[in-house]
């Protein structure tokens, strides 16, 4: 039965083929080499382009809600530039905090303005500086035209991002010694002398007798 079949099958392939049964499997031999050795070197960057979007993917995920934090630190706002990828993006101007997670691509890792996350830049915008010495919210010294630009950038943030708190301000604590030496210098001007005044010395009796006005000339 077997052998009544392949002798079928061989006079159907030259009849509708012109060819050999043994020049036919040969090209269709060759053909599946080819294809298997195609997908093999295509297959890798299929499965690198589906690596890319299913990553793509993942970063527009929904962003969770801002969360407002208060008023907090400088230090404690650091834990707020982008390397934990669980904790919002902030950043802040003049003292107030945004949320701007949404602009990842920029203020995030890896972003052009990746080193203004976490930290209060209003001098590193005013001046449109990248050094870190400008990466501070001491804006004093600036220009007008720095502080126009600064009060740009300002109005921008105010009217795209969410404001989640401020920075809070840092007092220089007094200490003990200062304020004794305030209080002594306090006792040693109540204590002074007038200079321009009068003096305040009693005079004695004697001295009233011996006034030039009652002393007779000889």
């Amino acid at each position: 039965m077997a052998l009544q079949l392949w002798e079928t099958l061989k006079e159907a392939t030259t009849a509708y083929t012109g060819l050999s049964p043994a020049t036919f499997f040969t090209v269709l031999a060759l053909l599946w080499a080819v294809y298997y050795v195609a997908k093999g070197l295509f297959g890798s960057s299929d499965d690198h382009i589906h690596q890319r979007s299913t990553a793509f993917e993942e970063q527009m995920e929904p962003l969770p809600p801002p969360v407002q934090l208060g008023e907090i630190t400088e230090e404690e706002l650091k834990q707020y530039d982008g390397s934990d990828s669980k904790k919002s993006l902030l950043m802040a101007i003049k003292g107030q905090i945004y949320d701007v997670s949404q602009s990842r691509m920029f203020y995030g890792p890896g972003g052009p303005y990746a080193l203004f996350a976490g930290k209060d830049a209003s001098r590193a915008l005013a001046k449109m500086s990248f050094e870190e010495k400008d990466l501070t919210g001491d804006i004093s010294g600036l220009g007008p035209f720095e502080l126009d630009a600064l009060q740009d950038w300002e109005y921008k943030f105010m009217s795209k991002y969410v404001k989640v708190g401020t920075i809070k301000k840092t007092t220089v604590p007094v200490t003990e010694g200062d304020a004794s030496g305030e209080a002594s210098g306090a006792a040693e001007t109540d204590t002074k002398p007038t200079e321009d005044g009068p003096s305040q010395t009693p005079v004695t009796g004697s001295e009233e007798k011996s006034s030039p006005a009652d002393t007779k000339e000889e």
